[in-house]
C-alpha cells in the first residue's frame, strides 16, 4: 500500500485527499518506483480545479524521483535499485510508490540530489521544448519570460544567460524581479505595471522581442503581443491567471503577422527517445553548474492542499517539492 493524494471532485485545494491504495507490480513496458520527493507544478492546479477535466476519482502529480523497486518485461534503460526522475502520463505522482509507463522515466545522475530531480523534471523539460524544439533560437535573440521568478522562469533565465540569449522577465514585484536577474535576466519589468508592455518595447529600442515565453495566459496575453516584432512568435505554454479568450486571426496579421502556438511538454516527450535525450541535455546543464535547481518550499506529503494555496496565491519563487 502507497499513500496517494486523490481527488473525487473538481474545486480548490480543500478537495485533495490522501488514502492507502495498492500499488502491484509492473507489467510489460512498466516500473515500480518508490518516490523520495515529488514536484509541485501549475498543471496540478488545473487538474485539480477541472480546467482541464480528469475522469474521477483520480490521483494528481506529474513529476517525482525516487528509486526503481522493479520492472516489467521490456524494460532495459532501467533495473531495481536505479535512481530515476520523471515528469510523466498519467498523473499519480503524488504517492509514497507507484506503478507506471517507464518510457519517460529517467536515470538519474548521482550528482543530482533526489529533491533536486524531482524540483527540476517537468520545468527543465518545458524550458528545454521551449528553447529547442518550439522555435529556432540562437545567441542574441531577446525573449519575454513572463512569470520568471517561478519554478520553470528560473531555469529559462540561467538557460538563456548559458546560451546568450537576451531574456527580460517578467515578474509580479520588485523583489521577484531581482530574483529573476539574480538567475541570468539581463532586465526585469514587474508586470504590475499598466504600462509593463511600452517598458518592455523601449528595452529593445522600440523592435520588440523576437519571442514571448507566457505561462500567465489571460492577464498577459494582450500585452504579449505589443511586445512582439514582426515577425515574432508568441508561444502561449500555461494558463495561470485563467485560459486565453478566443484570438481574432486578424490582430496577428495586423501587429505584424505574428505567429502563435500553444505547445505541451507532453507532446515533445510522447516517444521514449526523444524524452530521454531531452532529459540527459537537461541533467547535463545540471550537473555542470549551468542551471542550478531553486526549490523554495519543502512540505510533507500531508500539507498538500497547503502547497496548492502557496502556488495559486503566487506566494512561491522558485520550485516546491513534497517529501512522501
Amino acid at each position: 500500500m502507497a499513500r496517494t493524494v486523490v481527488i473525487r471532485a473538481h474545486g480548490g485545494p480543500e478537495v485533495l485527499e490522501i488514502e492507502d491504495r495498492p500499488v502491484g507490480d509492473p507489467g510489460p513496458g512498466q516500473v515500480r518506483i518508490r518516490h523520495e520527493a515529488v514536484g509541485l507544478n501549475f498543471i496540478d492546479v488545473y487538474q485539480r480545479s477541472g480546467l482541464y477535466p480528469m475522469a474521477l476519482p483520480a490521483a494528481l502529480g506529474m513529476e517525482a524521483a525516487g528509486v526503481i523497486e522493479a520492472v516489467g518485461e521490456g524494460v532495459t534503460h532501467l533495473a531495481p535499485g536505479m535512481r530515476a526522475a520523471y515528469a510523466a502520463q498519467p498523473p499519480g505522482a503524488y504517492c509514497e510508490a507507484r506503478v507506471m509507463p517507464a518510457a519517460q522515466v529517467c536515470p538519474l545522475p548521482a550528482a543530482i540530489p533526489f529533491e533536486e530531480g524531482a524540483a527540476m523534471m517537468l520545468k527543465g523539460l518545458t524550458v528545454v521544448y521551449l528553447f529547442h524544439r518550439t522555435v529556432d533560437l540562437k545567441p542574441g535573440d531577446t525573449v519575454l519570460f513572463h512569470a520568471a521568478a517561478g519554478g520553470v522562469g528560473l531555469i529559462a533565465c540561467q538557460w538563456a544567460r548559458a546560451e546568450g540569449i537576451r531574456l527580460i522577465a517578467t515578474a509580479g514585484s520588485a523583489e521577484k524581479c531581482r530574483l529573476a536577474l539574480e538567475h541570468g535576466a539581463a532586465e526585469a519589468v514587474n508586470y504590475r505595471d499598466p504600462d509593463w508592455p511600452a517598458r518592455v518595447r523601449a528595452l529593445t529600442g522600440g523592435r520588440g522581442v523576437d519571442v514571448v515565453m507566457d505561462s500567465v495566459g489571460k492577464a498577459t496575453w494582450d500585452g504579449s503581443l505589443d511586445c512582439l516584432r514582426p515577425l515574432g512568435m508568441m508561444i502561449s505554454f500555461g494558463n495561470a491567471s485563467g485560459p486565453v479568450p478566443p484570438v481574432n486571426l486578424g490582430t496577428l496579421a495586423a501587429k505584424g503577422s505574428l505567429k502563435v502556438t500553444r505547445p505541451t511538454l507532453f507532446t515533445h516527450i510522447a516517444r521514449h527517445e526523444d524524452a530521454q535525450a531531452m532529459a540527459a541535455h537537461l541533467f547535463g546543464r545540471v550537473v555542470t553548474g549551468a542551471v542550478r535547481i531553486v526549490i523554495d518550499r519543502r512540505l510533507p506529503l500531508d500539507q498538500v492542499a497547503e502547497a496548492h494555496r502557496a502556488l495559486e496565491a503566487r506566494e512561491t519563487t522558485g520550485a516546491t517539492v513534497l517529501i512522501p
